[in-house]
């Protein structure tokens, strides 16, 4: 069975999480951590590196003992390192740390203070108040531990947009193996560009019907055939994600296109419009009584209701209909659009490369400029950088930049926002910087009010460029800090400053809702990777879709500009 990157992140982060019960060496623990961390970001398939013999301890945050695992992985489906911690492991915990809001440390005292190992044990004792008898935890704690039990199911159901597409991927290279295949569109939440996936709507077209589904029956990561016919068939795989595969008839392919993509409520409104001019419309075309008028493409489907044809993204009945009807549909923001990336980390601090190859990194993808952004020294736990160490830094990007060409190194920093609102470097080395991006990484449970206000006076400081990851959730783990964003956009608005689209797959923070208001205010958005490796920065294309969704142009975004346009905007926030 083909092993996904995926697979082997989840196998290091579950290591990680055992050892982190046990109380482990904490180094031990951040080495399967980073190991994740690589694999999760890692822009080629292990299995295919494991098959053409490379050398894993190559990769950034893999050693040997580590790529020694990642070919067991490949080669076995199982790594025995897991499979000793889990029977040392009492059962139960494990799945408590699928819980929003639980991490190892909190299950570790869950266990040993309340001997809690099941979610129906940790259920009473929320209900019975004695969480917050637990040092650490408090009466806001196990509230949110309450709620976070109530919607765990629904959160399972369902995978991050990045974590589905390795396995979307392979399963299309599959299907377009057979030569009767022509056509192979994932529609569904997928093409809208959702931040998480319930299931996989996968259109084709091809000469016959049932050679496709016998050949999708033969997938080895299937664990279970639901149903299967001559057109469609439903199928779950190994990591229990649901997919739909139906072949469709050329001249309703735009049809189905149209209705498996969705959204429901973008699908009800148009079909609405489809029936004040007589017309109905469903998964095989656009008809006026039995006669057809229109579904081979979606541009058809569209045009038969007097509108042009809709992106995707934005199919989700949020004024999209109205903006096509008025002829007021934006030219979304696409991948080529972007020239550089303003948020990367080197080796300095928690970053797997060098400033030379960051910048070369960002050279062979034609970009203008790159912004390297090491931590500040609040974040220990990433080697965040010092007064001196950080203007020891800024030397080295001179020195770069003055002898490369066709890439600029902007100097900046992520410093982190202080519970005052204080940001954690002095003036005199910010001042020295071309962008300043503050970041809170603490304290996220502070009141609206407080943690606004928190924000809000860091936005005001002279030298603030870019506030990172603005809600700081983390989809799946943790819940966005509670902050009034009408407020925070108003801000930026105001001073002059910017908001980050952080485009890695657990952030994907602007959310898309965000997007739309921060270009409603005229603030604009920078997309950027928080590359900590070379690998990252393809995690653009998930920015760039969450973009899209928040009806962001090109025009919208900061980094869409050319140097010299982006240096004379920075300067007016410094």
């Amino acid at each position: 069975m083909p092993i996904h990157n995926a697979d082997i992140a989840a196998i290091f982060e579950e290591i990680a999480d055992l050892l982190e019960i046990d109380n482990a060496n904490p180094f031990r623990i951040r080495a399967y951590r980073n190991a994740a961390r690589a694999m999760q970001t890692l822009g080629r398939d292990a299995r295919d590196l494991v098959e053409q013999g490379e050398d894993l301890s190559e990769l950034p945050g893999i050693g040997k003992e580590l790529a020694a695992k990642i070919a067991e992985i490949v080669h076995t489906g199982h790594c025995q390192a897991l499979e000793k911690l889990r029977k040392q492991t009492a059962p139960g915990l494990p799945d408590l740390l699928k819980i929003p809001g639980l991490g190892p440390k909190r299950v570790r005292a869950l266990y040993h203070d309340l001997d809690i190992h099941s979610a129906e044990q940790l259920l009473r004792a929320a209900h019975d108040h004695r969480l917050q008898e637990l040092p650490g935890f408090g009466p806001k704690t196990e509230a949110n531990i309450l709620e976070n039990l109530q919607s765990h199911v629904t959160h399972e159901q369902r995978l991050k947009l990045a974590v589905a597409a390795q396995y979307a991927d392979t399963l299309v290279d599959y299907l377009h193996k057979m030569k009767s295949v022509n056509k192979i569109v994932i529609a569904g939440s997928y093409r809208r560009c959702k931040e998480t996936v319930g299931d996989l709507d996968i259109l084709v077209t091809a000469k016959a019907g049932g050679p496709v589904m016998k050949h999708l029956a033969e997938y080895d990561e299937i664990a279970q055939v639901v149903s299967k016919g001559t057109t469609r068939a439903t199928v779950v795989l190994r990591n229990q994600l649901q997919v739909d595969v139906r072949v469709v008839e050329p001249v309703s392919f735009g049809a189905a296109l149209h209705y498996f993509t969705g959204s429901k409520a973008h699908n009800i409104a148009i079909r609405r419009r489809a029936q004040k001019r007589g017309l109905k419309i469903n998964e095989y075309g656009v008809f006026k009584g039995d006669k057809r008028m229109a579904g081979d493409t979606e541009e058809s489907v569209y045009k038969a209701v007097g509108l042009p044809w809709i992106a995707p993204e934005l199919r989700e009945d949020r004024g999209e209909i109205e903006a096509a009807e008025n002829k007021r549909l934006p030219k979304l923001v696409e991948l080529e659009d972007i020239r550089g990336d303003l948020h990367a980390h080197t080796r300095a601090t928690d970053g797997n490369n060098t400033l030379e190859e960051i910048a070369k990194a960002a050279q062979d993808r034609g970009w203008s400029y790159v912004a390297i952004t090491e931590h500040s020294k609040r974040l220990t736990i990433a080697h965040g950088l010092d007064k001196k160490r950080l203007l020891k830094q800024i030397e080295q990007i001179d020195h770069l930049n003055d002898k490369s060409s066709g890439i600029t190194v902007l100097k900046g920093i992520e410093v982190d926002i202080l519970e005052d609102g204080k940001l954690d470097l002095p003036d005199d080395v910010l001042a020295k910087l071309d962008l300043v991006i503050g970041a809170v990484h603490s304290k996220f449970h502070l009141s609206r009010a407080k943690q606004t206000e928190r924000i809000l006076k860091a936005m005001d400081h002279p030298h603030f460029t870019l506030l990172a990851h603005p809600t700081g959730r983390l989809i799946q783990q943790r819940e966005p800090y509670d902050v009034d964003m009408g407020r925070i956009i108003h801000q930026a608005s105001q001073r002059g400053c910017y908001l980050e689209l952080n485009c890695h797959p657990e952030r994907l923070d602007l959310l898309d809702t965000y997007c739309q208001m921060a270009k409603e205010a005229g603030v604009l958005v920078s997309i950027n990777s928080d590359a900590h490796s070379l690998a990252d920065f393809e995690n653009l294309k998930y920015g760039i879709g969450q973009a899209r969704r928040g009806w962001l142009e090109a025009k919208d975004v900061l980094n869409t500009r050319t140097l010299t346009q982006l240096q004379r905007l920075l300067k007016k926030t410094m």
